[in-house]
């Protein structure tokens, strides 16, 4: 009882400094988030892309129409990559820059959630806020991920900060047009950026059904409304307008197809006739929150009574971010296309309103033992795998043989750190155990594991056996195109164009090639159909679930096939960046 009482008491006494919160939470931030910076190179699927359009954007000066290996890239809006290119440019190491964006957004994240509970509840809220999201699992993941998502994450939030501190705080316009001008810059890095918007939909359904805010701010010259849109429209136009005008400028039908791409396939096609990527509606429920959104999806349950309450009380403070949520999963769910990174703007702003609670709950019997028992168990289960392994079990080999890799020491070190955690927090920690493990965790994959997963995430060991049978005046040529192995190759890299069918590659790499022995071609041998013979082809090794060959002109067939349809041949003239 004693031990419990105590418990409680440091509990209650932590958090209420806001100096020591910041050392505190950014302390643990940069040692979780950036511990690993500059120890990997860009892993598939998106980071060799993103990558190596940020380079290129460096290389050849064309910062508004990004290419990938030499194509144009209509994907996404450029603002990404270019703050990948910017610290490349600055740093000149893409180790360092395709991470820092990611991490930085991270960072900010964090600052705007705790400031977000710091004021509109106390300092120790914001703190728990905070070490919720910094030990939340996909949060952190997508910080140390160069993907697109922690930056648009970082854009929502900013909005969502701005409109809160508008309508609950202190009324002050800048936060409002803050929220739009972020909004616009979260709709230019990914088009979802308006997601904030949503949040001003329960607030006007309050206020039409007469249930204003006791403690919000008087917000007078409600004309000033109406100029948010043309703040976002603003912040859209800074690169949306020069994109448009040099579109123009240019006449060329390859420009032309760039801007539709992205205005229309990329956005509203890509949301209401996805064409990948296809789950059902109940996929986040039952797929992503409840393992991605680890620990905070486990006290979901304990929260219930006091949002009821809240909600009861009209608390704008919960009301608003939790109706905003609900909004949010119901949007993405609609959208047959569903990844389970699309979610992550929701996580700030849930560990935002759990984050008043967070005290009473970790008080509880049932949280504690359910966090401690959920710990253990992904302890356990990693032990368990990493002693089958090392016991050769016949599952085990197989997995090895697909993955191309090891692990079992790496996971018995970590499956038995979090067993002897657990044996620690049993009986007065029981809540610490998993900040304790996850970040265990984090440290030892962003070193042991970026080391051991290198070999098998990168195309190096292919590039080394094309390497034993070529010299150093040789191009290459892939078809199927395939973003890292343009990063890595140290040869100038040819290839067909990202969307052309594989039939008419063939047929353009067989006419490209010739007599030319200095020609190679490398490619996923179950895909040589026509105009060379498998048989000859060198074989170059298995890696990214691709059994990779080298045809030579040895390969060739006496005749091949025209293309059905004409296909551009794209170069690119530098090798591979050496950090």
């Amino acid at each position: 009882m004693h031990t419990t009482s105590s418990w409680f008491q440091w509990l209650s006494n932590v958090g209420h400094e806001h100096r020591q919160n910041l050392w505190c939470l950014f302390g643990l931030a940069l040692a979780l988030i950036f511990v690993g910076l500059g120890l990997r190179d860009p892993w598939p699927a998106d980071e060799p892309r993103f990558a190596q359009v940020s380079i290129e954007m460096v290389k050849s000066g064309e910062w508004f129409f990004p290419t990938r290996g030499g194509e144009l890239y209509p994907d996404k809006p450029p603002v990404f990559m270019w703050s990948i290119a910017l610290f490349y440019w600055l740093t000149g190491s893409i180790k360092l820059a395709f991470l820092l964006p990611s991490a930085l957004c991270g960072l900010l994240t964090l600052y705007l959630v705790y400031t977000l509970g710091r004021q509109l509840w106390s300092n120790q809220v914001g703190l728990y806020a905070g070490l919720l999201l910094l030990f939340s699992l996909q949060f952190t993941l997508q910080a140390k991920t160069a993907q697109i998502d922690a930056m648009v994450c970082c854009w929502i939030t900013l909005g969502c900060y701005g409109l809160l501190r508008f309508l609950l705080i202190d009324g002050r316009w800048r936060w409002y047009f803050m929220a739009w001008f972020f909004m616009g810059i979260g709709v230019i890095t990914k088009g979802v950026g308006f997601l904030p918007l949503l949040m001003l939909l329960p607030f006007a359904v309050l206020q039409i059904f007469k249930r204003p805010n006791p403690s919000a701010p008087t917000i007078s010259h409600t004309w000033l409304f109406w100029l948010g849109p043309i703040v976002m429209l603003a912040a859209i136009a800074l690169w949306f307008v020069p994109m448009l005008l040099l579109v123009e400028h240019t006449q060329t039908p390859l420009y032309f197809g760039y801007r539709d791409n992205i205005l229309f396939r990329q956005t509203v096609t890509r949301y209401a006739d996805s064409w990948h990527h296809i789950k059902p509606f109940w996929y986040y429920f039952v797929s992503v929150v409840p393992i991605f959104w680890l620990p905070v999806s486990l006290l979901l349950p304990w929260l219930v009574k006091p949002w009821k309450a809240a909600i009861q009380k009209l608390d704008y403070r919960i009301i608003l971010p939790l109706a905003w949520i609900v909004l949010v999963l119901i949007f993405f769910s609609a959208s047959p296309g569903k990844r389970g990174v699309y979610i992550l703007p929701a996580l700030p702003m849930l560990t935002l309103i759990i984050a008043p609670y967070v005290r009473d709950i970790m008080q509880k019997r049932g949280p504690q033992w359910l966090v401690w028992s959920v710990t253990c168990l992904l302890s356990l289960l990693l032990l368990m795998l990493a002693v089958a392994g090392l016991a050769e079990v016949k599952a085990t080999v197989k997995l090895m043989a697909e993955y191309e890799v090891s692990p079992w020491a790496f996971l018995l070190c970590v499956g038995g750190l979090g067993v002897i955690i657990c044996m620690l927090t049993v009986k007065r920690w029981r809540m610490v155990s998993w900040p304790l493990f996850i970040a265990s965790l984090w440290i030892i994959y962003s070193t042991w594991g970026y080391a051991l997963l290198s070999p098998v995430k990168t195309p190096k060991a292919i590039l080394a056996a094309v390497a034993q049978h070529v010299n150093a005046n040789t191009q290459m040529a892939l078809v199927g195109m395939s973003e890292q192995f343009i990063l890595f190759s140290p040869y100038p890299v040819t290839h067909f164009g990202y969307h052309t069918l594989l039939p008419q590659q063939l047929s353009v790499a067989w006419q490209w090639q010739g007599d030319d022995k200095d020609k190679v071609i490398v490619m996923d041998k179950t895909e040589i159909l026509a105009c060379f013979n498998p048989d000859l082809a060198i074989d170059l090794g298995y890696a990214h679930r691709v059994n990779w060959v080298l045809l030579t002109t040895a390969s060739r067939l006496s005749a091949c096939p025209d293309p059905e349809a004409p296909a551009r041949t794209f170069s690119t003239s530098h090798t591979a960046v050496r950090d």
